[in-house]
């Protein structure tokens, strides 16, 4: 890393700022799942492209605005579902100089005509269809963005994964035989019930932040270039250790085995009343941070009440002894206005700590933000980083499946409750007749009460390749 603020799960960044699940970026601000990308901002689930603005799902492209699924595109506004297109502005082809000019008209500097230009492009989006999966590169798989992996079931956000199942946010390089494992990989094996393991790590079980070579360890944290460890915590370069104590690998063994009968005969009960035998990852009760001080609240978002009764920790936010200098409302629409005073301001969120989003109430520009958004011609932010992060990451599915069939019904796509658009299809569709629904079932992450047009694969290729 160099020169970034506010970076999580990333590596291999520079002259960034805001994002998390990074990698390979550099001169980025406000994103989400962006890999091996430049002069980006506030997008999700962005791969392989170069000045991408507000959109999600794109790759090997550059110079996008509000775009979403588009492949080998370039130049390119509020568009979906393109392949190697140029100089389109909601899928309708354009001249170059046509296009240069319509882009200047549409007044992208100006904070309420950015945030109209954003309205209308999603509500554009959803005329189109949506692929049941993201990911390509797969064989037997299931979940939403899944790469290069295959015999993976309810894997997300995850690449080069083989011969596992409930799988999330692993990097690439191979990871193999895993089962209920989070977060890494890197030539991970044999992990099970694992949180933050990776980098050559094999056969870890019940562990959190096991990393670089290290084997054969279970219930241990914060370990590495290690073997054989149990129950312990902080050690490198060790091995035959129990409690951070060492032993002789005759010892080790036989104590080991000894406190796992221990365990299954005395379990952990915790205040619920829940037991933890062996075999189990460390109870909730035990975590050294509240359910709502961590990103479990992203994925699975559980109000106050249900933590509570639950048994989790909660945290309630601590008051905040600053004077707000800027309101949203009082920020110059247009950023040309906007001069280097900012700077020294502390501005008031929108949202004024009243959604469910740990919003901040406030926050200030660093000048990289500010010198970033002055030169790509956009307007300043109305919303904190953490509100900023909560609106980007709607674009992201829950990691729940639900068995669904092709909503292609032939000629178009089939009416469902809570779908406001029928689709048009463009091509014949070869794996079904033209004028008979397909056939084909899936997993995936779009409930069916939701508004979106959903696609098998087959059908989805027929209209975007």
């Amino acid at each position: 890393m160099k020169n970034c603020y506010l970076i999580t799960d990333a590596d291999y960044v520079e002259d960034s700022a805001y994002g998390t699940q990074i990698c390979r970026v550099k001169d980025s601000l406000d994103n989400d799942f962006l890999l091996d990308s430049q002069r980006s901002y506030f997008n999700f689930d962005v791969f392989k492209s170069y000045l991408i603005f507000f959109s999600v799902g794109c790759r090997d492209s550059y110079e996008l605005y509000f775009c979403k699924n588009c492949v080998g595109c370039n130049n390119c506004f509020g568009c979906t579902n393109l392949r190697n297109k140029s100089y389109h502005i909601f899928n309708k082809p354009y001249v170059k100089e046509d296009y240069q000019k319509k882009l200047s008209e549409l007044n992208l500097g100006s904070h309420r005509s950015l945030m109209a230009l954003k309205t209308k492009a999603e509500e554009f989006w959803k005329q189109y269809p949506e692929k049941e999966m993201r990911g390509y590169h797969n064989l037997r798989v299931t979940g939403d963005y899944i790469y290069n992996s295959k015999n993976t079931s309810h894997g997300f956000f995850v690449t080069d994964v083989e011969d596992s199942k409930f799988v999330a946010l692993t990097h690439a390089k191979p990871t193999k035989d895993c089962f209920d494992y989070t977060d890494w990989g890197e030539n991970a094996q044999l992990v099970y019930e694992g949180m933050s393991v990776g980098l050559g790590a094999y056969n870890i079980k019940f562990s959190q932040l096991i990393f670089k070579e290290v084997r054969d360890i279970e219930y241990s944290y914060f370990c590495g270039n290690s073997s054989n460890l149990f129950g312990c915590a902080g050690l490198l370069k060790k091995q035959y250790c129990i409690f951070n104590r060492q032993y002789t690998r005759d010892d080790y063994e036989k104590l080991v085995l000894k406190i796992k009968k221990h365990m299954d005969e005395m379990p952990y009960v915790d205040k619920k009343g829940r037991v933890y035998k062996y075999g189990e990852f460390f109870p909730p009760e035990l975590a050294p941070f509240a359910h709502n001080e961590t990103i479990i609240r992203e994925f699975f978002p559980v109000k106050k009440e249900e933590v509570l009764a639950n048994g989790w920790l909660w945290k309630d936010p601590e008051p905040r002894n600053y004077q707000i200098t800027l309101k949203p409302g009082d920020i110059p629409d247009h950023i040309k206005d906007v001069s280097d005073s900012v700077l020294s301001d502390i501005i008031g969120c929108e949202h004024e700590g009243k959604c469910d989003e740990q919003c901040t109430t406030a926050f200030r520009l660093i000048p990289q933000e500010f010198a970033f958004l002055k030169r790509m011609g956009l307007p300043l932010p109305r919303l904190c980083p953490n509100c900023r992060h909560y609106q980007r990451i709607r674009q992201r599915n829950p990691l729940k499946l639900w068995h669904r069939r092709c909503e292609c019904a032939g000629s178009t796509s089939s009416p469902q409750a809570g779908t406001e658009y029928t689709y048009k299809n463009t091509a014949d569709h070869i794996h079904h007749k033209k004028d008979e629904p397909c056939q084909n079932e899936f997993e995936t992450t779009y409930a069916p009460q939701r508004p979106e047009i959903v696609y098998c694969e087959q059908c989805y290729l027929r209209e975007v390749v």
